[in-house]
C-alpha cells in the first residue's frame, strides 16, 4: 500500500472544502475543520439526533461544542502568507502576445527586457541581475523582443548599430570598416531621426488623402441620394401620367362596351319580334294547307263550296324588312372610334419628359422636385439673380385652347418686366424651335407637365 506523503499543506487542509483551514476548530475524535463547514455537515443532521465526523465517521451525541484549534490556525496563516510571497505577480504571468523569459525554469514569467549582448530576454525577477552586478554594466538592455536575433549581424555575430544609406541598410560597426568602407553610413539613431521626419509628413499627406477621399465619398454618396430622389420622382410622375392617359382609356372602353351591347340588344329584339311573326305565320299557313288538303276530299258539293270562299282568300302577308337588319357589327365603326384614341396614345408614347432649368423660373413659380413640374403661386418668391433669368422678351407665345382646335400665336411685346411661362389648360404640349429661355404658366393655380 502507498504511503500518504504528509506535506504542511496537507496538515492544514480541510478535509471537507480541501482549502486552507479558515477559523479551525477540533472536534472529539481529534480531526480538524474550518468551523463553517463543520457546522454546516453536523446542521443536515440535525433531524437524526446524533452527529458524525466526515473524516472517520464516529458519532457523537448530543452535538459536541467546538474549540478553537490554536496552533493549526498559527500553521495556516504562517503557511498563507508563505504561499502569497511566493506567489508570482498576476501581470508577471505569460500572455498571448508576451515574451517569455528564457532563463525560467518550469512555469515561464513574462520577460520585461532583452539583452542585445546576451541575446537574452529576462523577466522582472531575472534582469536584477543586470541592474545590480557590475559585471553587465556594459549590456544594453532594450524592451523584451521576441526576433532579437534580427539585431545581430550575421556576418560578423555584432550588434546592428549603423544604417548604410547606400545600400539602405542596417550593418554593424565591422562591417562599415570592410565591405561598407567608401560606403555613406550613419547612426541608427541619426537615420531614425531622419526618417522619423519622413514618417510624419507621410502620414500628414496620407490624412490628407484620407479627409479628401472622405470629402468625395460623402459627395458620391450625395449624387446616389439625389439620383434616386430623381429616379423615385421620375417614376412617380411616370405613373401619374400614364394613369391620367389610362383612365379615360378605360373609361372610353367601358363606354364602347356598353353601346355595343346596347346595340345588340335593340338588334336581337328587333329580330326576335320578326322570328315570332314569321313563326306564327307559318304556323296559319300548315293550318291552311291541312283545311285546303282535307276539303279537297270532300265529296259533298254544296259543302265544298261554301268551305271554298273562306280558303279561297290567302291570308295578308308582309314582306320581311331585310334592309333594317343587320347579320353582324361593324367592326369599321369601332375601328372608326378608336383611331383618334389610337393616335392621341401614339402621340403622348412619344413625348419624352422634359427637364426645367429652375434659374429661369418666374418669382410666382414653384418647380417641383425633379424640375419636371410647375405651380402657379400667389406670392411672389426671393429668387437670386442669374444671368438665364431676364426681364425682357422679344416675343410672347400664347396658347388658345378651344373644344375642338387649338392654336399658337406669336405676338410682339415691348418692356415686358418678366417673360411668360406657357399656359397649361387641359392637355400636355411640345412646343419645337421655341428659342425662349424663360416659361411660366401665365395665370390660374395649376400644375404644368412639361415634354420636350
Amino acid at each position: 500500500m502507498a504511503e500518504v506523503l504528509l506535506t504542511p499543506q496537507n496538515l492544514v487542509s480541510c478535509p471537507v472544502c480541501l482549502d486552507l483551514l479558515k477559523d479551525p476548530v477540533a472536534i472529539p475524535c481529534g480531526h480538524s475543520f474550518c468551523r463553517n463547514c463543520i457546522n454546516d455537515c453536523w446542521d443536515q443532521e440535525d433531524q437524526k439526533g446524533s452527529y458524525s465526523c466526515p473524516q472517520c465517521r464516529h458519532t457523537f451525541t448530543p452535538r459536541p461544542d467546538l474549540n478553537k484549534n490554536t496552533m493549526l490556525a498559527e500553521l495556516a496563516d504562517t503557511l498563507k502568507k508563505t504561499k502569497l510571497q511566493d506567489a508570482p505577480p498576476v501581470d508577471s504571468c505569460v500572455g498571448p502576445g508576451d515574451v517569455e523569459c528564457d532563463v525560467c525554469t518550469g512555469r515561464k514569467h513574462k520577460a520585461v527586457k532583452s539583452c542585445l549582448v546576451c541575446l537574452l530576454s529576462f523577466c522582472e525577477a531575472h534582469v536584477q541581475t543586470h541592474f545590480k552586478s557590475p559585471a553587465y554594466k556594459k549590456h544594453k538592455l532594450v524592451e523584451a523582443s521576441v526576433n532579437l536575433q534580427e539585431k545581430i549581424c550575421p556576418h560578423h555575430d555584432k550588434l546592428l548599430e549603423i544604417f548604410c544609406r547606400t545600400d539602405q541598410k542596417c550593418v554593424c560597426y565591422l562591417c562599415v570598416m570592410d565591405e561598407h568602407r567608401s560606403h555613406k553610413t550613419v547612426s541608427a539613431t541619426a537615420e531614425r531621426t531622419e526618417k522619423q521626419k519622413q514618417l510624419v509628413e507621410t502620414q500628414r499627406k496620407n490624412q490628407q488623402r484620407f479627409q479628401q477621399r472622405e470629402k468625395d465619398l460623402k459627395e458620391l454618396k450625395q449624387i446616389m441620394e439625389s439620383f434616386r430622389r430623381s429616379a423615385q420622382t421620375s417614376v412617380e410622375e411616370s405613373e401619374r401620367l400614364l394613369t391620367e392617359l389610362i383612365h379615360p382609356l378605360e373609361q372610353r372602353r367601358s363606354e364602347l362596351k356598353e353601346l355595343i351591347r346596347a346595340q345588340e340588344k335593340a338588334e336581337l329584339n328587333h329580330t326576335e319580334e320578326l322570328v315570332s311573326n314569321v313563326e306564327q305565320e307559318i304556323a296559319d299557313l300548315r293550318r291552311r294547307d291541312a283545311e285546303l288538303e282535307q276539303l279537297s276530299h270532300v265529296d259533298d258539293h254544296i259543302h265544298f263550296l261554301q268551305s271554298w270562299g273562306s280558303l279561297s282568300i290567302p291570308p295578308a302577308s308582309a314582306d320581311l324588312p331585310w334592309s333594317t337588319i343587320r347579320p353582324d357589327f361593324s367592326i369599321e365603326e369601332l375601328r372608326n372610334a378608336l383611331s383618334g384614341v389610337k393616335e392621341q396614345v401614339e402621340m403622348f408614347c412619344k413625348l419624352e419628359l422634359a427637364t426645367l432649368d429652375g434659374n429661369t423660373a418666374h418669382k410666382q413659380v414653384s418647380v417641383s422636385e425633379g424640375n419636371r413640374g410647375v405651380t402657379v403661386i400667389g406670392q411672389m418668391q426671393s429668387c437670386p439673380d442669374h444671368p438665364h433669368r431676364f426681364d425682357l422678351v422679344g416675343s410672347y407665345w400664347y396658347i388658345s385652347h378651344g373644344d375642338n382646335s387649338t392654336a399658337l400665336y406669336n405676338e410682339e411685346f415691348k418692356d415686358i418686366e418678366v417673360a411668360q411661362w406657357l399656359r397649361y389648360l387641359t392637355c400636355n404640349w411640345k412646343v419645337a424651335g421655341s428659342s425662349c429661355r424663360s416659361w411660366a404658366p401665365e395665370q390660374d393655380p395649376q400644375v404644368v407637365n412639361c415634354f420636350g
